[in-house]
C-alpha cells in the first residue's frame, strides 16, 4: 500500500515539480536569447538565470525541508529574500514572466514562515518590481505591465491561500495528536490511581471486617480451651492454632495489598511524549520509582505536559531532555532543550500554572535560560505534602 503524504509534503513536491517544470521553460528561452547576443555573452546569457533559478530551488528546498517545525523570524526572513532576490533575476535576465511564476511557487511556503499580515504585505510587494522588469524587457506600456503583475499576484495570492489552508490544518492535526497523547496519559494514570484505590479499599475491609472477627474468634477459643478438658479440650487448641494462622494469613495479605499502591508514573510519562509532534523528547526515568500519592502523580504529569508544550510553541528546539528521579524523599523532574532561550524568563499562563500547582503540594519551580543555551526547568516536589 502507498505511503500517504501529509499536507506540507505534497505542498513540497508540488513545488519542486513546478519549479523543474519552470526549469524546462528557462532552458528555451536561453537558447532563444543566445541567438540574439553577442558570442562573448552567450555564457553569460545562459549561466546567469540557470545560477538565479538554482538558488530559488536550494533556497525553495531549505524553507519546506521541516515546515511544522518552528523555525526562527531570521532565517525564514533570509529564505524568502532568497527567493524573491532570485525569482526576480530570472524574470530580469530572462526578459520573461519565468520569475513570477516562481513566486507562484514561493506563494504556498510564505504563510509558513511569514504568517499574519506581513506575510501578505511580502506576497504584494515582491510584485511591484515586476512592472520595471515587464516596461524594460518587454518593452510593456505601464498600464500592461501593472495589469500583468496584478494578473501574476492574484493568482499568487490563491496559492498563498492555499498555503495557509495547509498550514492551519497541519497545526490542528499536530494538536489533536498532542492532546490524545495527553488524554492517554491522564486516562492512564486514572486508571492506576483506580486499581490503586480499588486495592486499598479491599485492604481496609479484609483488615476491619475478617481480622476483627478473627481476633474476636481466637479470644474466644483461647477462652474455650481453658474452660474445655479432655478430646475437646484438644479439638478446641488445634481450632485456635487455626484461627490464629489465618489472622495471620490475613494481615499478610493486607500488608502485601497495601504494598503494591504505587502509581506507574513512568507508564504514563512514556504514553505522554509518544504522541509528541515536531519535537524529539529523549525521557529517563529511574528504575522502581515509587509515587503513592495521586495528587503528586497528577501535578508532574501536568508540569511535564506545560514543558511539552511550551517547547514546541516558543523555544524553536529539536529536542527536549525529560529526567525523572528520586533525590532525598523527594521527586525531581528536571526538563532541558536545545532552543534559542533568552535574556529574561517571562512567565506566561503555563509556567503560572506551574508553579501554583507545585505550591500546593509543598514543590518549588526553577527556571535557568541563556541565549543559545536553551531552556532548563527543574521541579522539586516532595513525595510527602507538608501539614
Amino acid at each position: 500500500m502507498p505511503t500517504r503524504l501529509t499536507h506540507t509534503q505534497l505542498l513540497r513536491y508540488a513545488g519542486l515539480i513546478t519549479w523543474v517544470m519552470v526549469g524546462s521553460g528557462l532552458v528555451m528561452n536561453a537558447l532563444f536569447l543566445l541567438e540574439s547576443r553577442p558570442e562573448g555573452l552567450r555564457f553569460a546569457v545562459f549561466a546567469m538565470p540557470v545560477a538565479a533559478y538554482l538558488v530559488f530551488g536550494l533556497a525553495f528546498w531549505l524553507a519546506t525541508a521541516s515546515l511544522v517545525r518552528a523555525r526562527g523570524r531570521i532565517g525564514a526572513i533570509l529564505l524568502l529574500l532568497a527567493m524573491t532576490v532570485s525569482a526576480l533575476a530570472v524574470s530580469l535576465l530572462t526578459d520573461s514572466g519565468l520569475g513570477a511564476i516562481l513566486m507562484m511557487v514561493m506563494a504556498a511556503v510564505v504563510p509558513w514562515l511569514l504568517p499574519g499580515w506581513p506575510g501578505v504585505a511580502w506576497l504584494v510587494l515582491q510584485h511591484l518590481p515586476l512592472i520595471g522588469i515587464f516596461m524594460q524587457g518587454l518593452e510593456f506600456r505601464l498600464v500592461e505591465a501593472l495589469m500583468q503583475s496584478l494578473l501574476y499576484a492574484g493568482v499568487s495570492g490563491f496559492v498563498y491561500v492555499a498555503g495557509l489552508v495547509a498550514k492551519q490544518q497541519a497545526e490542528a492535526r499536530e494538536e489533536q495528536r498532542r492532546l490524545n497523547a495527553e488524554l492517554r496519559a491522564t486516562r492512564s494514570l486514572l486508571a492506576d490511581s483506580a486499581r490503586v484505590g480499588e486495592r486499598l479499599r479491599i485492604s481496609r475491609e479484609l483488615h476491619d471486617l475478617l481480622g476483627h472477627h478473627l481476633t474476636a474468634l481466637s479470644l474466644n477459643l483461647e477462652v474455650a480451651g481453658h474452660l474445655s478438658e479432655g478430646r475437646a479440650q484438644e479439638h478446641v487448641r488445634q481450632a485456635h492454632t487455626l484461627a490464629r494462622l489465618l489472622l495471620t494469613d490475613v494481615r499478610e495479605a493486607v500488608s502485601a495489598m497495601r504494598g503494591e499502591d504505587r502509581l506507574d508514573l513512568a507508564a504514563a510519562l512514556q504514553t505522554l511524549v509518544e504522541g509528541v509532534p515536531a519535537l524529539e523528547v529523549i525521557v529517563e526515568i529511574e528504575a522502581a520509582l515509587p509515587v503513592q500519592d495521586a495528587e503528586h502523580a497528577q501535578v508532574l504529569l501536568r508540569c511535564a505536559q506545560e514543558i511539552i508544550t511550551n517547547t514546541i510553541r516558543h523555544a524553536q528546539a529539536q529536542r527536549l531532555w525529560l529526567k525523572l528521579a528520586r533525590i532525598d524523599g523527594a521527586l525531581r523532574l528536571s526538563a532541558r532543550d536545545d532552543g534559542i532561550g533568552g535574556e529574561t524568563v517571562r512567565a506566561g499562563n503555563g509556567l503560572s500554572g506551574m508553579r501554583e500547582r507545585l505550591q500546593a503540594v509543598g514543590g518549588r519551580l526553577e527556571i535557568a535560560t541563556a541565549p543559545g543555551q536553551g531552556f532548563r526547568i527543574d521541579i522539586l516536589l516532595p513525595l510527602e505534602t507538608p501539614a
